[in-house]
């Protein structure tokens, strides 16, 4: 049975905007592509992961990345260009895209969350799903004239986006993102003796936090030698108050969490998805930062990160008894968590290796 909350949810998503091709789109660009403009709010990880190898791939045309906050859009020469809109477009590119619609190859949204969940869920803060109704939402009125082309990350957002007939865009981090030449020789002698395990959250994972707190709380309370950390915003904060051996960290703006894992190493990292309309649509991009910390990884199973047999990874059920067990195996055993680590660097391996097919369909 749907209750009233869920019945009212699903009312508002059904008259919010959403993506929809223009009149006489193929899902193809309109003509040949001269060069690609992407325009995004810069940097960000949504580009890192999916943009940045695709588009040094082999055969693909010159490109450009535009900040839609700082960028001089009049500067930018629309013929023949192929336009991707990284998640948000702003009302100085919907102008833009207005005044040389008739000089472009081509218009693409791509997307990587589902917003419409997100706005009519709970997970969110109110302000955080204000400002994702105005970036992301209301310029689909406008932008939807426009759009040949709608990428989606996953098939179940794919499937979400159905009007729009959105084409499924995987991850495809550059090598660089998760793997460097510096981490790789560093040499760090795993033991029992301190294990460093950690949750790197956004502001959406309200209920995760709560389901991991009384997990860490018996983890540490019989492993002296484990440690906690959790990135975490203020409405989560609380969940974690009253803890020893716990450090509270402010997200990172995302320059800066690349850098943190240039100097460090965290053991176990945990990456925990409850059951909701919003992470059914989730992409596999932890694993892209669970590789880049060398950590051995703890996954819901589930269309994001593949089901327990899958290969050496850990992919548990959302049940707390399964994800206490698994925690204490690998404080307990080093031999595991190299194998594990190995398994998730492998896995983001084999993401890179799928960028050299670019983009297809902007192939010159």
């Amino acid at each position: 049975m749907i209750n009233l909350r869920e019945r009212l949810a699903l009312w508002i998503e059904q008259k919010l905007p959403r993506p929809q091709l223009r009149p006489r789109a193929t899902g193809r660009p309109r003509g040949p592509v001269k060069r690609i403009i992407v325009f995004g709010r810069m940097p960000n990880p949504t580009f890192d992961y999916y943009f940045a190898a695709r588009l040094d791939a082999p055969g693909m045309p010159p490109s450009e990345v535009v900040d839609i906050r700082h960028g001089k859009l009049a500067d930018l020469d629309p013929k023949g260009a192929f336009i991707i809109i990284c998640r948000y477009a702003s009302p100085d590119v919907l102008r833009w895209l207005d005044a040389n619609a008739d000089r472009l190859s081509g218009v693409g949204l791509f997307l990587d969350d589902d917003i419409s969940a997100v706005v009519t869920g709970q997970d969110a803060d109110l302000f955080y799903r204000i400002r994702l109704c105005y970036r992301a939402l209301w310029p689909l009125r406008r932008l939807n004239r426009h759009l040949d082309i709608v990428w989606a990350s996953t098939p179940h957002l794919a499937w979400r986006l159905e009007e729009a007939e959105a084409s499924v865009l995987p991850p495809a981090p550059p090598r660089a993102l998760w793997r460097n030449e510096c981490q790789d020789a560093r040499v760090r002698v795993a033991t029992k003796d301190q294990v460093l395990i950690a949750y790197h959250a956004t502001g959406v994972h309200l209920e995760e936090h709560r389901f991991l707190r009384p997990i860490i709380e018996d983890v540490l309370r019989e492993r002296r030698q484990a440690r906690f950390e959790v990135f975490t915003d203020r409405r989560a904060k609380a969940i974690w108050q009253g803890l020893e051996r716990v450090q509270i960290r402010e997200p990172l703006p995302w320059e800066d969490y690349l850098a943190d894992a240039n100097g460090r190493q965290i053991d176990i990292m945990l990456a925990p998805l409850a059951p909701s309309h919003v992470n059914e649509s989730r992409a596999a991009t932890k694993r892209i930062d669970i590789a880049r910390y060398q950590a051995a990884a703890v996954f819901s199973e589930g269309a994001a990160y593949g089901f327990m047999l899958d290969n050496d990874e850990p992919r548990l059920p959302y049940d707390q008894n399964a994800w206490r067990d698994t925690i204490f195996r690998l404080v307990d055993e080093v031999e595991m968590r190299r194998t594990v680590a190995a398994a998730t660097r492998k896995a983001v391996l084999q993401m890179t290796l799928a960028a050299d097919t670019g983009f297809g369909a902007l192939k010159a």
